[in-house]
């Protein structure tokens, strides 16, 4: 049995009516992976930072500017790369292998519009854009941030291809060639950082723009072998195209279904971040360095959450049953929850001790105890919504996600600015981002037992019968009959 078979084998079994064990060992399967390459891409990043770091205070922040931006950007094609992973598992999971390479050809169309507008425009009004982050005038900063969006912009195409690849993986079920891509990426920005920043053997000095240089680079060796890799792939699975099946035009509007709202979700909590930011400033530079510091450390649990989110959807496309959903949303809630809480007491109980990591002051070290204590349900909360929210991805009810973090902004905002002016202080920053997770929690439950509940009275009907504009969702759910099947195209 080839590697490709017995993947579809595993996967299959774990999400097989009354299989608990079996689901959880396959979004472990899942999710480890898309943990590794996740973490692989904060260690560079942090590694590059101290490259960097070395050329004074204007280089810092020009890359701080540059990585600010593509976390922006990263929302845009995330709609592309979503799209893609959900609709090649559902097509895998029906047995529509027919449909894969008109997925490819839509998500390749997205990215070739999306990635044109952001390179070309970017590198057009790059001047213009430095200006909005760092202000206008000829200094260092400014002048810095220039040249490196100069290599950014155009290298964003690169990182949107990257994307969309590791979106056509994941839908096949495969999210370890991602990961070792991505640790192949970030091997070869950690070794020619150097080279290309401070011109080792002989090559010129090129400064800030070559750690821009470097990125782009690694990148593109990494998109190069992930191309030839996902090539292969796709040819083992895909299948016979019928004529009847759908057109490019129909598959982009249902990339486009699933995915914008995947992106939306994403700008709306980078923008709830950034309130809080302004929120938490008003304390003064200290309360503000436990925020920043405590925030990017917490990324190493909320990360493994979003890992298993990925797990989770990938799984609930595949199987599209009511019953697949609530056995696999069930175990991703057990195992993220399980893992923020772990991760969550090691940092409550030693929070002081990682805050001296990165500071000498004690009383920002006193203080980010606190804040690692009082984040603990935080943690564990977050962990719940993020990995029910795979159910809902994996569903094509992205909107629900979108919903549930509307409803996080629409609390946690009012409620930092009012309980931080009480006796609380900062520490009703931190009340609020409890408050207002637990009540996205409540509501995603909601959903979730709306989604996966019992049967209604006559069946939700077969994805047989999908719509007019369906990719074709003829066929049965090998693991559910037709009135426990889930239509993922439809809200």
């Amino acid at each position: 049995m080839s590697p490709q078979s017995k993947r579809s084998a595993r996967l299959d079994a774990a999400c097989g009516p009354g299989n608990p064990a079996a689901a959880r060992r396959a979004l472990l399967g899942l999710g480890v992976p898309v943990y590794c390459e996740l973490l692989s891409g904060v260690v560079a990043g942090i590694v590059d930072t101290l490259w960097v770091a070395r050329l004074g205070e204007a280089a810092v922040g020009a890359v701080a500017v540059a990585s600010t931006l593509e976390n922006v950007l990263l929302g845009v094609i995330l709609m592309a790369g979503t799209g893609a992973t959900i609709l090649v598992a559902d097509a895998l999971g029906t047995g529509r292998r027919g449909v894969v390479p008109v997925v490819v050809r839509a998500v390749a169309a997205l990215w070739l519009a999306l990635s044109s507008v952001v390179a070309v425009g970017g590198f057009l009004l790059r001047d213009r854009v430095a200006t909005l982050f760092v202000g206008g005038g000829h200094g260092d900063l400014h002048g810095l941030a220039v040249g490196f969006l100069a290599v950014s912009f155009p290298g964003m195409a690169v990182f949107f291809a990257q994307n969309v690849v590791d979106g056509l993986f994941k839908g096949t079920g495969d999210t370890r060639t991602p990961m070792r891509t991505a640790l192949l990426a970030n091997g070869c920005v950690l070794v020619l950082d150097p080279l290309l920043i401070y011109g080792v053997g002989g090559l010129p000095r090129l400064g800030v723009q070559g750690a821009a240089l470097a990125t782009l680079a690694g990148r593109a060796v990494a998109l190069a072998v992930g191309v030839l890799l996902l090539r292969r792939a796709l040819g083992r699975v895909r299948g016979d195209q019928v004529a009847d099946g759908p057109s490019t035009a129909a598959v982009v509007r249902r990339v486009l279904r699933i995915g914008l709202p995947v992106s939306g979700d994403f700008v709306l909590r980078m923008g709830m971040s950034a309130a809080l930011v302004g929120v938490v400033a008003g304390f003064g530079a200290g309360p503000l360095a436990v925020y920043g510091i405590g925030a990017k450390v917490m990324l190493l649990v909320t990360m493994s959450c979003y890992a298993f989110r990925q797990a989770t959807a990938i799984l609930t496309a595949r199987a599209g049953g009511r019953s697949a959903a609530r056995l696999l949303g069930r175990q991703s809630l057990l195992l993220a929850s399980t893992t923020a809480c772990g991760m969550g007491l090691l940092l409550a109980l030693g929070g002081r001790r990682v805050m001296r990591l990165f500071t000498a002051d004690p009383a920002v070290a006193e203080a980010g105890a606190v804040f690692f204590r009082c984040l603990l349900p935080y943690l564990v909360l977050l962990a719940g919504v993020v990995a029910l929210g795979g159910v809902f991805t994996g569903a094509g009810r992205t909107r629900a996600l979108f919903t549930v973090t509307a409803l996080g902004a629409c609390v946690q905002i009012p409620l930092a600015y009012g309980l931080s002016a009480t006796s609380l202080g900062v520490q009703g920053v931190w009340l609020a981002m409890i408050l207002a997770t637990g009540a996205q929690y409540g509501v995603t439950w909601v959903f979730f037992r709306r989604l996966t509940g019992g049967r209604a009275p006559g069946g939700d009907g077969d994805r047989a019968a999908g719509d007019a504009e369906g990719t074709g969702e003829a066929g049965e759910r090998r693991d559910a009959g037709a009135e426990d099947a889930v239509d993922v195209h439809k809200w």
